[in-house]
C-alpha cells in the first residue's frame, strides 16, 4: 500500500518544467493520469513530440522531483506521443497529410545546411516520427546523393500524385530526381517556383508528422513561395560562429519573422574542431556567434555542432551521421537539437494555435 496521497504526487509531478516544452507538465496538460500500482505508483505521460529513446531520462527527472517532495514511494512511468499540428497562419491550405512543416534555412551557402537538415530529419524518425524531406534547392540539389538513393526516380500514382522515393526510411523528393545532374538548371525565377510548387502538391506525403523541408541559401523566390503557399510551422537557423555567417543569418531570421513563421532556433555549426591526435579544441571559425544571435533575437541555440570531417563524409557517402553512428556523440547532439525542435513546435501548439489532428505512438 502507497502512504502518500494521490493528489499530493500529482501536484508534485505536475510542477516539474518539461525541458522541451518549457512548460509545467501541468501547463501542458501531458500528466495523464497516476494511480497506485506495485507499492508505488503508475504514472501516465503524453507527450507532443516523439519520444523513443527518452523514457529512461523522463523517468529519473520524475523521481528526483518526487522525492524532493518527499514522495518516497517509487514511480513506473508509461510514455506516449500524440503530436499535433501545428499550423502558424490558418489562412494557408495545409499540405494533405502532413502535420508540420520544418523549414531548415541559412543566410549563405557553405555554413552545412543540408547536412542539418538531414541529420535533423533522420533523429526525428529514429524518435518514432513519421518524417519526409523534400529539397527545395533547385539549382544545387543535394539530398539525393545526402540519403542514399541518387539516380531514383519517384512513380506516378493515380495518374497525377508523384511517389516518392526513399532514403533511410524517409520518403524524399527533389528535382534531382527529375533532370539530368550533370545539366544545370538555366531556370528564373517564376520557372523555381513553378517547379517547388508542383513537388510540394504534386507529391504523395503523408501521413507524415513532420515534413523538414531543406532551403536554399538566402531570402529569395523559394523561401517566400515555401511561406506564401504552404503553412510553415516554423524555421530553424542553420549558421557558423563567423561573423560574415551571423550578418546573413540576422537577415534569414528577420525574413521569416516578417511572413510571421516562428523561429524555432539557431543551429550552430563548425562550433569547434577536436583535434583527432591530441584532443585539443580550437574554435576555427570563432565561437558564441550562434549563443548570442540567440540572445539578441529571443530565440533558442538548439544546439552546437563540432566541426569534423567525418560529418561531411558520411553525409557525402549517403551514410549521414546520424545512421552511420546512431551512438556516437554526433548523433547525440543531432538527436538533443531534434528534441528541442519538436518540443518548441509543440509548445507552440499548446499557446493555442490553430489545431489539426493528431498521430499517437508509444515509446517501448
Amino acid at each position: 500500500m502507497t502512504e502518500t496521497p494521490p493528489d499530493r504526487v500529482r501536484a508534485a509531478l505536475e510542477s516539474w518544467v518539461e525541458p522541451h516544452l518549457g512548460l509545467t507538465l501541468g501547463a501542458a496538460g501531458a500528466l495523464e493520469s497516476v494511480s497506485a500500482a506495485a507499492g508505488g505508483w503508475l504514472v501516465r505521460i503524453v507527450l507532443g513530440f516523439p519520444v523513443g529513446g527518452y523514457r529512461h531520462e523522463l523517468a529519473a527527472a520524475l523521481g528526483a522531483q518526487a522525492r524532493a517532495a518527499g514522495i518516497a514511494e517509487p514511480l513506473q512511468v508509461e510514455l506516449r506521443a500524440s503530436i499535433p499540428a501545428f499550423v502558424a497562419d490558418p489562412r494557408l491550405q495545409p499540405l494533405a497529410g502532413v502535420a508540420n512543416v520544418i523549414a531548415v534555412a541559412s543566410g549563405k551557402g557553405g555554413v552545412g545546411k543540408s547536412t542539418v537538415a538531414v541529420n535533423l530529419a533522420l533523429a526525428l524518425a529514429a524518435q518514432g516520427a513519421r518524417v519526409g524531406m523534400l529539397d527545395a534547392d533547385i539549382y544545387g540539389p543535394s539530398l539525393p546523393r545526402m540519403l542514399g538513393v541518387a539516380g531514383a526516380q519517384p512513380k506516378v500514382v493515380d495518374g497525377t500524385l508523384l511517389e516518392p522515393p526513399r532514403g533511410h526510411g524517409l520518403p524524399v523528393m527533389s528535382i534531382g530526381f527529375l533532370v539530368d545532374p550533370d545539366e544545370p538548371m538555366v531556370w528564373r525565377g517564376p520557372m523555381v517556383t513553378q517547379a517547388l510548387t508542383q513537388m510540394l502538391a504534386g507529391t504523395r506525403w503523408g501521413p507524415l508528422d513532420y515534413l523538414v523541408v531543406d532551403l536554399p541559401p538566402g531570402t529569395g523566390d523559394v523561401q517566400l513561395t515555401l511561406t506564401q503557399r504552404v503553412p510553415v510551422s516554423g524555421a530553424v537557423i542553420v549558421t557558423t560562429p563567423q561573423e560574415i555567417a551571423l550578418l546573413d543569418a540576422r537577415k534569414g531570421l528577420q525574413m521569416f519573422r516578417k511572413v510571421n513563421v516562428p523561429v524555432l532556433g539557431i543551429v550552430e555549426n563548425m562550433s569547434v574542431h577536436v583535434c583527432p591526435a591530441c584532443g585539443h579544441q580550437s574554435h576555427v571559425f570563432d565561437s558564441g556567434g550562434g549563443a548570442e544571435l540567440a540572445r539578441r533575437y529571443d530565440t533558442l541555440l538548439l544546439g552546437e555542432l563540432p566541426l569534423e570531417a567525418r560529418i561531411r563524409e558520411r553525409a557525402d557517402s549517403g551514410q549521414p551521421s546520424v545512421v552511420a553512428d546512431p551512438d556516437g556523440p554526433v548523433a547525440a547532439a543531432f538527436h538533443a537539437i531534434a528534441r528541442r525542435v519538436a518540443g518548441r513546435l509543440a509548445a507552440s501548439a499548446l499557446g493555442g494555435a490553430t489545431r489539426g489532428p493528431v498521430i499517437t505512438f508509444e515509446d517501448d
